[in-house]
């Protein structure tokens, strides 16, 4: 009889074991069921989100290949300024040889020699130089040489006209 007792009371044990075990498992399963579903979803998320950042670079990589283009051709405008700036400087240059030229005219009276032999007592010397008639000189001896631009600011001149009416059109 204890052996009978003992092996119901085991198969009772077993029986209780067996029915949480049994909860236990379907619970695992269902939590599962959900890390599964929430898998999936963020699966879906993450191809739609690929797709969308895939559209996003190809944007950015059109929008890039514009921005190069309109850059080459803002370039030939650039040096236009360029030029224009350089024959702005010639044509100041100028007018300050201009403006020292007559400065320099006003303020010195031409001498005239006695006619005959000149000696030592009636020879005329030259006055001292002025700031300006050495600013002339030192200008006229720079800008002498054409290849320098010195005589051919009017052509910069025209350059930068004809540039201008290119940049209106």
């Amino acid at each position: 009889m204890i052996y009978q007792l003992s092996v119901a009371l085991i198969a009772v044990a077993f029986a209780v074991l067996v029915f949480f075990l049994i909860r236990t498992l379907k619970s695992a399963q269902s939590s599962l069921d959900n890390v599964s579903q929430t898998l999936q979803e963020v699966q879906k998320t993450i191809d739609e989100l690929s797709y969308e950042v895939k559209q996003t670079v190809r944007h950015a990589n059109d929008i890039t290949a514009d921005v190069q283009h309109k850059m080459k051709k803002i370039d030939p405008v650039m040096e236009s300024v360029e030029n224009l700036g350089e024959v702005l400087s010639e044509v100041t240059a100028a007018a300050k040889q201009v403006s020292t030229t007559l400065m320099t005219r006003f303020q010195t009276r031409p001498t005239k020699a006695k006619a005959g032999k000149p000696s030592e007592s009636n020879q005329v010397t030259a006055p001292p130089a002025t700031p300006a008639e050495r600013t002339v000189q030192s200008y006229e001896a720079t800008y002498q040489d054409k290849t320098k631009g010195g005589k051919n600011w009017m052509n910069y001149i025209d350059l930068a006209a004809n540039v201008w009416q290119r940049m209106r059109k």
